[in-house]
C-alpha cells in the first residue's frame, strides 16, 4: 500500500498513465484516500477504471482532453472537464503546468542490473510529462513488457513503488462488422504499396488492417500499435521499407491489444517513443507517403467533422487526429475520415453539424468514406462537395440531404 497522505498536499494534480498502461491500483488507492487529502486535480487519458465514476471524491476535479472509455460516465454526470486541444499540444501543457504534473503514477517494467524501470508500452503522453513532475509512483508490474524505444527511470526516482504480476489490460472492443468491412475496403483502395499508415482505433480501425492483407512494404506511425498491425507485420505486409524516416520500424506511443501482442511486442520491429516525436508536426512532415485514418461521429457537407460530442456527451476527443489529418493533407499523401452513414436510426452525413464542434476542419480533410463509397473533396469547390457527400450517404437520407441544400440556397 502507498500512503499518499504524507506526499499529496490539498490542490495538488495528480496524472496517471492510460490504456493498458494504466496503474490500476495504484490509482484505486489514491482514490480510496481522496478524501482525507483535500481536493485534488486529476488527469488521465483512456480509462477502463469502471469505478471511477463512482469513487473520484466530489471535491476532487477529473479532467482528460476528451471522453474516452470510463471518462464518459464522469462527462454524462458533469464530473468531467474537458481540455479541448490537439494531441500534439499535451508536451507544451505540461511543461507549461496548464494540466495537472504535481505527481504522477506510472506503470512500469521491473528494474533491469542497472537499476533502471522502463516506462514499456506506455511511452505516449507520460514519458513527456515526467520531466515536469516532482513525485512520481510506480506499479512495477512483472508483466510489463521492456520494449525498444521506450524510456528508462532510476528506480530511486520514485518516491514510492508497489510491485504487481497481472495481465496487461486487453482491449475492449466488438469484432469488425459487415459495415466495417465494407467501409475498411473503401479504404483500402485509397492506399498504394509503401505508404505509411495512421489509423484511428476500434471496430473499423481493425478491418482496415484486415483489407490491406494484399499490400506490400507499407510503414506506420501512429499513437497507439494494435493486434492488427501486429498481425501484417507477421505477413511481411508492413516492414517499413520504404518509410521517409524511421525505415524498417513501426512507430508508436503505445500499444493496446491482446495478450498475445503484448507477449510479442518486444521481439517486433516496433519503436514506442513519446507524444513529442510521434505527433510532432516538424516529424509528421517528412513522412511524404503519410496516410492518415481516423474516424468520426458525423460530418457535416461540406467536410467539416465532429467526432468529440454525441447528444450532448462526450464520446471522444480530439486526440492526434488533427495532427495526423492536416500532415497528410499537406505534406503526405492523402487524409482520409471515415464513418458509418448512419447513427442510432439518424444520418451521420448531416447539413449542418448537430453538436456544431467542429473536430477536423475541412480544409484537411480529402476524403469522407461511408460503407456507400468514397467521397474524393480534395480541390473540391463546395457546391460539389456537398453533390459527393450526398452520394455517400446512408440512400433514406439523400432526399432529405438534397432538399435541406436547395431551401438554404
Amino acid at each position: 500500500m502507498v500512503d499518499f497522505g504524507g506526499l499529496l498536499k490539498p490542490g495538488t494534480g495528480v496524472w496517471w498513465s492510460q490504456a493498458a498502461a494504466e496503474p490500476r491500483p495504484l490509482v484505486d488507492e489514491l482514490l480510496e484516500q481522496a478524501p482525507e487529502l483535500g481536493p485534488l486535480r486529476l488527469f488521465t487519458g483512456l480509462s477502463w477504471n469502471d469505478q471511477l465514476a463512482q469513487a473520484i471524491s466530489p471535491t476532487d476535479t477529473m479532467v482528460s482532453y476528451g471522453g474516452l472509455g470510463a471518462l464518459r460516465d464522469l462527462g454524462a454526470t458533469d464530473q468531467l472537464e474537458v481540455v479541448p486541444c490537439h494531441y500534439s499540444a499535451l508536451p507544451r501543457m505540461f511543461a507549461e503546468h496548464r494540466l495537472p504534473c504535481d505527481a504522477g503514477l506510472l506503470q512500469v517494467a521491473p528494474p533491469d542490473a542497472d537499476g533502471m524501470c522502463s516506462l514499456g508500452i506506455g511511452v505516449d503522453y507520460m514519458a513527456d510529462a515526467i520531466a515536469h513532475t516532482s513525485l512520481l509512483f510506480a506499479e512495477i508490474n512483472k508483466q510489463m513488457p521492456v520494449v525498444p524505444g521506450s524510456p528508462r527511470i532510476p528506480l530511486g526516482r520514485f518516491v514510492s513503488t508497489i510491485e504487481t504480476d497481472r495481465p496487461l489490460q486487453e482491449e475492449s472492443r466488438r469484432a469488425p462488422g459487415d459495415l466495417d468491412r465494407a467501409i475498411a475496403e473503401y479504404i483500402a483502395e485509397l492506399v498504394d504499396d509503401g505508404d505509411t499508415l495512421q489509423v484511428g482505433i476500434g471496430s473499423t480501425g481493425a478491418a482496415v488492417f484486415d483489407a490491406l492483407a494484399g499490400h506490400k512494404d507499407l510503414g506506420v506511425h501512429t499513437g497507439m500499435i494494435t493486434d492488427g498491425v501486429l498481425s501484417l507485420i507477421d505477413k511481411g505486409v508492413i516492414t517499413g521499407a520504404r518509410k521517409q524516416i524511421d525505415p524498417g520500424l513501426s512507430v508508436a506511443g503505445t500499444a493496446l491489444g491482446s495478450a498475445d501482442m503484448y507477449a510479442r511486442i518486444a521481439a517486433a520491429p516496433v519503436l514506442f517513443r513519446p507524444t513529442s516525436y510521434t505527433h510532432a508536426p516538424q516529424v509528421l512532415s517528412q513522412l511524404s507517403s503519410l496516410v492518415a485514418v481516423n474516424f468520426a461521429i458525423e460530418v457535416d457537407l461540406t467536410g467539416q467533422v465532429g467526432a468529440e460530442m454525441s447528444r450532448g456527451t462526450y464520446l471522444g476527443a480530439v486526440g492526434g487526429q488533427v495532427d495526423f489529418a492536416r500532415a497528410a493533407a499537406l505534406t503526405g499523401k492523402c487524409s482520409i475520415v471515415a464513418l458509418r452513414s448512419t447513427m442510432r436510426g439518424r444520418s451521420s452525413i448531416k447539413f449542418t453539424l448537430d453538436e456544431g464542434v467542429v473536430t477536423t476542419a475541412r480544409a484537411d480533410v480529402d476524403c469522407v468514406v461511408t460503407e456507400h463509397g468514397i467521397a474524393h473533396l480534395r480541390g473540391q469547390p463546395l457546391a460539389e462537395r456537398r453533390r459527393r457527400l450526398i452520394a455517400v450517404a446512408a440512400p433514406e437520407f439523400r432526399d432529405e440531404l438534397t432538399n435541406a441544400v436547395e431551401a438554404a440556397a
